[in-house]
């Protein structure tokens, strides 16, 4: 186990002696189950085809996420397709692993 900050143990040990209550009420408790329900069944496979550099992207973008790779890619089809996915108005940086196309 990784070594924990002073507010992770403390965090930790509040948790140990039961001195932490749940904040969700029953009908929070209840949508958060079935998101999960919803979000976890997978019963379809999928192949698609996507540039060497662009799967080295996601691939890095999961590794910071701390997520496999296909679960990412899952997760952001998952909130295109129910309109949760927003963009957030910043230009995107192109990778530098691919060559920016000259001006004409």
């Amino acid at each position: 186990m990784s070594e924990l900050d002073p507010y992770e143990l403390e965090v930790l040990e509040a948790y140990e002696a039961g001195k932490l209550k749940p904040q969700a009420g029953k009908a929070e408790l209840q949508r958060l189950r079935a998101a999960a329900r919803a979000t976890s069944l997978k019963d379809k496979r999928v192949n698609i085809r996507l540039s060497s550099a662009d799967l080295l992207d996601i691939q890095a973008k999961a590794l910071e996420e701390g997520m496999p790779y296909q679960t990412l890619i899952a997760s952001v089809l998952h909130k295109y397709v129910t309109g949760k996915l927003a963009e957030s108005g910043a230009p995107t940086t192109p990778s530098k692993r691919r060559p920016t196309p000259p001006s004409t």
